[in-house]
């Protein structure tokens, strides 16, 4: 067992460390219970920090859950799903088959997630995913442009994150990943075809 240091964070531990470990944890009691509904028992519990250091580093489970999302957003950038060279439709159906997660109770995307809540989250979560959202907008553009379509890459875009927002969504109901993969190929023809 690790020792103690200053309010129940075990020495050397910090706000990066308290971030990649709980980041899953966290995403759970957000899918589970929603942010209205975790309290910070709960996140004790998840992230093994006591209430008071978690307040060290914490202002409250606002920007816990800010930093998390935060995090879990640049970690998703770092996948680098939509930059390979060369740029084009591969891009578009690599992200959309490995960009929501699968992995038992780690089902969507944290930032599609989080939008049901948007009404109660702090302002900073709708900053931050309005500006992936936008992020991704252009990247998508950006490969989709490369294969020269007929209708502006953009609009084709938008119905990208669109079909994407739902496939994380769906991902919550537990489909077959078979289902998932064969609606993915039936929507890139239709992409390549605009």
């Amino acid at each position: 067992m690790r020792s103690r240091g200053i309010h129940g964070f075990p020495f050397n531990l910090c706000k990066r460390d308290i971030l990649g470990k709980s980041l899953d944890e966290v995403r759970i009691c957000d899918i589970r219970h929603g942010f209205a509904d975790t309290s910070l028992q709960q996140l004790e519990r998840v992230t093994g920090v006591n209430k008071s250091g978690l307040y060290t580093e914490f202002r409250g489970k606002e920007d816990l859950f800010v930093a998390c999302l935060r995090h879990y957003l640049e970690s998703q950038g770092r996948r680098g799903l939509l930059i390979r060279e060369p740029l084009g439709w591969k891009n578009v159906e690599t992200f959309l088959k490995n960009g929501p997660l699968n992995k038992g109770e780690k089902q969507g995307c944290f930032s599609v997630n989080s939008m049901r809540e948007f009404a109660i989250l702090p302002a900073e979560a709708y900053g931050a995913v309005t500006e992936n959202r936008g992020l991704l907008q252009r990247l998508l553009s950006m490969n989709i442009e490369a294969e020269k379509p007929k209708m502006a890459a953009s609009a084709i875009a938008e119905m990208v994150l669109s079909f994407f927002s739902g496939l994380c969504i769906e991902s919550n109901l537990k489909p077959r990943k078979a289902s998932s993969a064969r609606n993915i190929e039936n929507f890139m023809t239709a992409l390549r075809r605009l």
